[in-house]
């Protein structure tokens, strides 16, 4: 456990990417602004989204240095368009400590998504809207406050964002947030989302994923492995799956992330119901 060294390096040179890709795109036509949005720029703006994971757990600065690790994260957002930093830390630590809570956790997809996107095409669409349900059910199943520091994520967010548009246009700015919406939905990389938690085996809630596609997400395939230890960085998971090997090898594990995105649609068997649902005991600060 403790601070990813290289991680703040590895996201400064993410973020000045995308600045430059604004550069680049600045003249293009519209269908190849969005083109380049989805093939690369929406790659870019997924695995900082799981950088930011991993820096919501500290891990870019560590435990003693809880506010660079916050103020990093907004840093990290720039390339996103829309402020996400704050309010995903604010939320996903529930998520760990109440892992399928009803009310609590606000990955479970709601009642009505899982009445109504019940067929394949039904799936597909909800796969494409993905981002808005990640992005609004927290305040529709579990309302917080505002923080001061989701405030300052979306008053430094929207101060690029105009600097960008002032010196490069609209079409910078488009491909940005295009970009963080098209790889939250029906994007490879996006398989993630469905993988995690959704039962495809019964009596199995988390699952692993061990494949080429961790190389640009911070290892976020595994899963069991950072539920187990969260406060271990990315880069260190692969080490946890070595030591303790008999306790992950024999366990149900994902061989594609495309291939869960396939089976989600098509398979009958599973759908946004596919997740575990519980009641939870609220942990009090003195727990």
């Amino acid at each position: 456990m403790g601070p990813d060294p290289h991680l703040k390096w590895i996201v400064s040179g993410m973020v000045l990417t995308q600045l430059l890709a604004c550069y680049l795109v600045k003249d293009l036509s519209w269908k190849w602004i969005f083109f380049w949005a989805y093939a690369f720029g929406g790659c870019i703006n997924h695995s900082m989204a799981l950088a930011i994971h991993d820096i919501s757990h500290n891990v870019a600065f560590g435990n003693k240095q809880a506010k660079w690790n916050r103020w990093f994260a907004v840093f990290a957002n720039l390339p996103f368009g829309l402020p996400y930093s704050a309010s995903f830390k604010k939320y996903h630590i529930d998520h760990h400590r109440y892992l399928g809570g009803d009310t609590l956790d606000v990955d479970v997809p709601t009642d009505f998504e899982g009445w109504f996107f019940c067929t394949p095409f039904r799936k597909f669409i909800w796969l494409i809207l993905q981002p808005f349900f990640y992005g609004l059910r927290p305040l529709y199943v579990n309302p917080k406050a505002v923080t001061q520091m989701e405030i300052f994520n979306a008053l430094v967010q929207f101060s690029v964002d105009f600097i960008i548009y002032y010196l490069w246009g609209l079409k910078p700015v488009v491909y940005l947030i295009a970009g963080t919406l098209l790889c939250m939905g029906l994007h490879p990389i996006a398989g993630h989302f469905i993988a995690e938690h959704y039962m495809f085996l019964k009596g199995y809630e988390t699952y692993s994923y061990y494949g080429p596609l961790n190389w640009i997400t911070f290892n976020a395939g595994y899963h069991m492995e950072h539920h187990d230890f969260p406060s271990i960085p990315g880069c260190k998971l692969p080490m946890v799956k070595k030591i303790a090997a008999e306790y992950y090898d024999n366990l149900p594990q994902h061989q594609s992330w495309c291939r869960v995105l396939w089976d989600f649609v098509f398979d009958d068997t599973i759908g946004p119901y596919s997740r575990i649902k519980r009641i939870c005991k609220l942990a009090t600060e003195n727990q």
